[in-house]
């Protein structure tokens, strides 16, 4: 298995154990992608860029990625509060991944706007992940 993949894998469990997100999700509310009516609000993984941030003498990784905090409510309180729980839980996460090693795990930063096509208000979560 990848580093990615397990990163993901990783992260996927603890935000499916995080009480502190189940009664901010719909059921089912944490997926892959994006479904064409989903339950709101959702999170969905977005992108993950992943590239080599080797050493002299270990192998790494740096990973990028985003999760996307989907919600229908009127004002994007809904949303960015959602986005607070995660960032809480994911924010120094002393994750622990299969076939490598999490060095560091932070969110960078945290960006809220609404979705021209859906009209949905959608907060990107963005955070920094090194492996070894």
């Amino acid at each position: 298995m990848s580093a990615q993949q397990a990163l993901l894998r990783a992260i996927h469990a603890r935000l499916l154990g995080e009480p502190l997100l189940a009664p901010l999700l719909a059921a089912g509310g944490i997926r892959d992608q994006s479904m064409p009516r989903p339950r709101l609000p959702t999170l969905t993984y977005g992108e993950i860029d992943s590239r080599d941030y080797a050493t002299a003498t270990e192998p790494g990784e740096e990973h990028v990625l985003t999760l996307d905090l989907w919600s229908d409510a009127e004002g994007r309180a809904a949303a960015q509060t959602l986005a607070a729980a995660v960032r809480a839980s994911l924010h120094h996460a002393p994750l622990t991944l299969t076939g490598a090693h999490l060095v560091s795990l932070i969110c960078q930063g945290i960006k809220s706007r609404r979705d021209a096509e859906s009209g949905l208000f959608v907060v990107e979560v963005s955070f920094r992940a090194v492996t070894e």
